[in-house]
């Protein structure tokens, strides 16, 4: 007997496997589409994030509390791209080109609100095979909040596609952590910044940012052309601001020195050249801005994968350090959680492994500054090491291989070997998990905001901030 051979059945409308078209030939004055989509505060943080349209209107529920429309409601835009939806999916579905839409947003759609989004085949153009439809987005209540018509050139060709699996989408509260900190130190009123050497944009105008946020009184150190230049072209308006005129870098951060030595200022803040040149004259012998402390680096960091603020040290001035220079760079980092309202801070010594290993020298470290916690050495924080990364920041990492500590899975500061590994660390947490970071330089008579030239603006201001509670700690308590 011969194969019988049964042909696939067409996707349906309702088919979730598949996404397919109607041509023009099969579509007829009338027809019509429609989908159904509840509004939910997800939608319009969504929106905001891909349009870039933060109107508090749809964001801020106490200020839309005091609007006529009493409450935070979608961006009429949402509703039209559900129109496109439609369009794109269903009526024609794919293959279909938008040639013009026009709308009227005739009432707002609030949170909860569920839209029928419909479009009806109004007329066809056989010469062009372009379909006019009339659209709409009807609420629950039968309150038609969008109204208008579009042109499309319609498929000619039948398409059928599996369809697409989109990504999972997660909202974090992106810079909220940032805000939350300029709200914590801003209270404490402004300090005076030497920002040295600030000759582009990013730099420039990250200060200016931090004093506009009333964090710090910035004293600008460079050569006056130069920062007038950039000011100019960024359209920076320095009016009012105090600048020190300079020929070049190396004579800013002699000034800037000079200024902090004298009290005339609480911190410095790096511009536009290399943290070498800036550094190499903070820690020399001569400067007056050493202390008994270890000078080190600290990153401040939160991302959404951990459920607080943490700090990554040193990752960016000790290249290896001993163990004495360790014992400062935790006792740093252990200040800087206090400032920032850790009162007992949890501090994890990194390692490879979570078990001593004489042949690995950071465990044996990790070991030793444990004890020296222990007898008093490094007071105020708990220490535990070595501790191997997944160990410090997941609880269930640290169940699993049995390890018992207060540490584990929930720290405050994790401590690397060594600058390499630190660094890598951080940009790593920065770039991949969407960390914001703050980074300050702790040790000497006043604290260094050390930013990077592709540090973002809210960083640079993250830091300041952080440089501005460190600042009011030393006027009682200098190192």
């Amino acid at each position: 007997m011969p194969e019988t051979v049964t042909a696939a059945p067409l996707p349906t409308d309702d088919d979730i496997g598949y996404i397919h078209n109607r041509t023009f030939d099969e579509i007829a004055v009338g027809d019509t589409a429609a989908i159904e989509r509840t509004l939910t505060a997800e939608d319009i943080q969504l929106f905001a994030v891909m349009s870039g349209d933060v109107n508090p209107q749809h964001l801020d529920p106490d200020f839309a509390a005091s609007t006529r429309f009493h409450g935070v409601i979608a961006h009429g835009m949402w509703g039209a791209a559900l129109i496109s939806a439609v369009l794109g999916t269903r009526l024609p579905g794919p293959g279909t080109i938008y040639l013009a839409q026009t709308l009227k947003f005739l009432a707002p759609v609030h949170i909860g609100d569920t839209l029928t989004i419909r479009v009806t085949v109004r007329s066809k153009d056989e010469a062009k095979k372009r379909l006019v439809l009339d659209c709409s987005c009807t609420d629950q209540t039968g309150q038609c909040a969008i109204q208008g018509e579009a042109e499309v050139l319609a498929p000619m060709e039948k398409i059928v596609r599996t369809r697409a699996t989109l990504p999972e989408v997660r909202l974090t509260d992106g810079n909220g952590g940032v805000r939350r900190l300029l709200d914590y130190a801003r209270p404490l009123g402004t300090i005076r910044v030497a920002v040295v050497h600030p000759c582009d944009e990013s730099s420039l105008g990250g200060a200016i940012d931090a004093w506009r946020a009333g964090l710090i009184e910035p004293v600008l150190i460079g050569p006056r052309a130069r920062l007038d230049a950039v000011a100019t072209a960024a359209g920076i308006d320095l009016s009012g601001l105090a600048i020190e005129d300079v020929p070049h870098s190396h004579a800013a951060v002699q000034r800037a020195v000079e200024l902090a030595v004298a009290c005339k200022v609480d911190a410095l803040m790096k511009g536009s050249l290399h943290t070498d040149e800036l550094m190499t004259a903070v820690i020399a012998a001569d400067s007056g801005l050493r202390t008994k402390r270890r000078i080190s680096h600290c990153y401040l960091m939160q991302t959404p994968a951990y459920p607080r603020p943490f700090i990554i040290t040193d990752a960016a001035i000790n290249i290896t350090p001993t163990l004495e220079e360790k014992a400062d760079i935790v006792r740093n980092a252990i200040d800087l959680a206090q400032v920032i309202g850790v009162e007992r801070p949890r501090v994890a010594i990194l390692a490879a492994v979570e078990t001593v290993n004489p042949r690995m020298p950071a465990t044996l470290d990790a070991a030793a500054l444990c004890k020296m916690a222990d007898r008093g050495q490094i007071a105020g924080a708990v220490l535990d090491g070595p501790l191997a990364f997944d160990n410090a920041v997941s609880a269930a990492a640290a169940r699993i291989k049995g390890i018992v500590s207060p540490v584990a899975g929930q720290a405050d500061v994790l401590v690397v070997p060594d600058l390499e590994s630190g660094n890598m660390l951080a940009k790593q947490l920065e770039y991949l998990g969407g960390a914001a970071s703050a980074g300050i330089v702790i040790g000497a008579k006043v604290p260094i905001v050390l930013t990077s030239r592709a540090d973002s603006r809210e960083s640079r201001m993250a830091s300041c901030a952080v440089a501005l509670l460190l600042a009011h700690r030393y006027r009682t308590q200098p190192l």
